[in-house]
């Protein structure tokens, strides 16, 4: 539209020709501009004061007024502005891109805020773009526009930034999801919601999980909906289902999941299909069993004489298990079978299997293969598998098997003749061999046979050492090494393979060398075995300087051993050592009964206990222990004070600070209250460091 641009002089001085008065256009009426609409206000003046000469709705802000007025309005020719507002939900806002364009001046502002002041009269048009953050929610944009002199153009837009790797806010979740499922007809679930209010929507999806799961599985597709509806077609299976819907802006950013909605479904689906079906022929029935699908509380189990059929039901069982009786033997009958869940549906059937009443199937194995062995028998005993009683009590049996060597070779087994006194039944076995070599290795299995004959695979194998009357070989590496406490006998390992496994594999002896040479044995007892090394033993009680003769002989599982004085045992001679005391203490307690440990080992340390029976007792007034010092050459008392007598017992005395590996000796006196001795007892302790 072209205006005439007049000066101000001229325009008074022909509205005086005219006769005409000068008169302000009225402002219109009040209007309401519905958001995201602009709301226009037009001045008659560049300072938008005064009542706006019209209100009016824009739903663009793009205006070329040339040289002329705006379309509706009468404005003066110069100096006249616009200003547009509007108010609107951004949602969860982000980043926007305000651009302007105007002659003369634009101002725009976010909130009350300036983002834009190009404010100024030009003869161009001029232009400014900014990128801007916008909070989520409700804001108000208002541009101020102001045309002074000449034309009179003005744009104005915003628009949200689409870019991925600018724009990273999630649009807001959508609201109000409503869903309901169709029972009766469709069986389908049918959602709607209320429009996002991002301006870079882009559209929703759709997500939907078990009710009792808490994972989500989207199910509308990749590509965004852009209506507001959905269809979908849950499995029929009596579950409930969670539904939520989230938006997607341009930028591919998704919103957070809306409230929930469940909703239940029809139940219309079976179980799966039973599987695992065998047929375990016997004798008297074909027993059929299935694994359980879930879900499933009975079952169908038809039968046919042709894989192909016809097949006939022959019962409802609850348990994954059936034995046909009614099948001739010899006959193959076809079998298949379907479960249902609890309310009726069917599922598929299973594979088809066959059986003819002829029983091929073996028995299971034994286990806890084990042994005993003497010198003439070996005893073998085992456990039976847990379903071979039936088999055993109807004419089934044991098979035992044996061949040379420490491994199992097949193809040198041979059955072993059970001896009598074997022991069979249906939950055990036992079978005595007689018929092997003595001091030999063989290795063992055993078999289970059902009443058909049909045989076991062979048990664990087990290797046996059968039993001799051969003493093991003499032991070599015998040392013997005098101590304070005793003498040290160490020595070889036995080679020999069938030795004693208990803590008497060895014994030791040590014997007094007479004068003709021979040597008198005083027996084992005379050494004590430690804990922690089997081939080493300590000898003696207390060392005194006596010379004696040391020898080690082994046992095997049979008892077999040397004698100490046969000429192939190793023998060792050996003094011990001296650590009696230089002073000699004479004993002269008659007060009553004594006790003390003579040989002894840790933990027990050396002690004592005495009694105080006659009437001199009324004058003890207590005990003392002394111990000899061989530093010192003396006996040293070993506490403060007395010991006090014990009333109606007798007294016990342990020495806590004696040492494993030494010899001690000590002197109890029975003292007045004077200082006096009324009695004396020297006795003495090997305290042996056993290993």
């Amino acid at each position: 539209m072209t205006r005439t641009r007049l000066s101000a002089l001229a325009t008074t001085a022909a509205l005086t020709a005219s006769g005409g008065l000068l008169t302000a256009t009225p402002a219109s009426a009040a209007v309401t501009c519905a958001s995201p609409v602009w709301t226009a206000q037009y001045y008659a003046n560049s300072t938008f004061s005064g009542t706006p000469k019209l209100t009016t709705c824009d739903t663009v802000i793009a205006e070329n007024y040339g040289t002329g007025d705006p379309t509706g309005v009468t404005l003066p020719r110069d100096n006249f502005s616009v200003r547009w507002s509007v108010t609107r939900d951004f949602g969860s806002g982000g980043p926007f891109t305000f651009t302007a364009e105007a002659q003369d001046g634009i101002r725009v502002h976010l909130d009350g805020v300036r983002k834009i002041d190009l404010w100024k009269n030009v003869s161009t048009t001029q232009r400014k773009t900014v990128d801007v953050t916008v909070p989520a929610g409700r804001h108000t944009l208002s541009v101020y526009y102001a045309a002074w002199t000449g034309a009179a153009n003005v744009t104005f837009g915003y628009t949200p930034i689409t870019s991925a790797t600018v724009d990273k806010v999630r649009p807001l979740a959508p609201t109000a999801l409503n869903a309901w499922y169709d029972w009766t007809g469709t069986l389908k679930t049918t959602l709607n919601w209320p429009a996002n209010k991002e301006m870079d929507l882009a559209g929703y999806s759709v997500y939907r999980r078990l009710g009792t799961s808490p994972t989500w599985n989207r199910i509308s597709g990749s590509v965004p909906l852009t209506g507001r509806t959905y269809t979908d077609f849950p499995p029929p299976t009596g579950q409930s289902y969670a539904y939520e819907v989230r938006a997607r802006d341009k930028a591919g950013n998704e919103s957070a999941g809306s409230v929930d909605r469940m909703t239940g479904s029809v139940d219309r689906t079976g179980p799966s299909a039973p599987s695992g079906l065998t047929v375990y022929t016997g004798d008297w029935n074909n027993a059929l069993r299935w694994q359980a699908p879930t879900g499933a509380v009975r079952y169908e189990v038809q039968a046919a004489d042709l894989a192909a059929g016809p097949y006939t039901p022959l019962a409802p069982v609850v348990e994954p298990s059936y034995l046909d009786m009614s099948s001739a033997r010899g006959v193959p009958r076809y079998y298949r079978v379907r479960a249902y869940d609890a309310a009726g549906n069917p599922s598929a059937y299973s594979a088809i299997v066959s059986g003819d009443r002829i029983d091929r199937t073996p028995p299971a194995a034994p286990s806890g293969l084990n042994s005993y062995a003497e010198v003439d028998a070996t005893t073998l005993y085992w456990t039976a598998p847990d379903d071979f009683g039936q088999d055993f009590v109807n004419g089934g049996t044991y098979r035992v098997h044996r061949s040379p060597g420490t491994t199992l070779d097949r193809s040198a087994l041979t059955r072993v003749t059970c001896a009598e006194g074997s022991d069979f039944s249906g939950t055990h076995g036992g079978c005595r061999d007689l018929d092997m070599t003595a001091g030999t290795f063989y290795t063992y299995a055993v078999t289970t046979v059902d009443p058909a004959g049909n045989e076991s695979s062979f048990s664990a194998p087990l290797t046996v050492r059968t039993g001799d009357r051969v003493a093991p070989r003499p032991v070599t590496g015998l040392t013997a090494t005098p101590r304070a406490d005793g003498v040290l006998l160490r020595w070889s390992a036995s080679t020999d393979d069938d030795l004693d496994d208990s803590p008497f594999s060895y014994a030791a002896w040590a014997g007094v060398p007479q004068a003709d040479g021979s040597v008198r044995w005083l027996g084992p007892h005379a050494c004590a075995e430690g804990e922690s090394d089997p081939l080493a033993v300590l000898c003696g009680d207390m060392p005194d300087g006596e010379t004696y003769v040391y020898a080690v002989v082994a046992s095997d599982r049979w008892s077999n051993r040397l004698s100490p004085s046969d000429p192939s045992v190793v023998k060792v001679t050996a003094t011990e050592l001296d650590v009696r005391p230089s002073v000699r203490v004479t004993s002269d307690w008659r007060l009553g009964s004594r006790g003390q440990s003579t040989v002894s080992g840790a933990p027990a340390q050396p002690s004592i206990n005495w009694s105080c029976a006659v009437a001199e007792c009324e004058t003890v007034a207590g005990y003392r222990m002394s111990r000899w010092n061989e530093a010192t050459k003396a006996y040293e008392p070993r506490h403060t004070g007395l010991i006090p007598p014990t009333a109606g017992g007798p007294t016990w005395w342990t020495d806590t600070a004696a040492v494993p590996g030494n010899t001690y000796f000590y002197v109890l006196e029975a003292l007045r209250a004077d200082g006096g001795v009324v009695a004396t007892h020297a006795w003495n302790t090997v305290y042996q460091n056993r290993v």
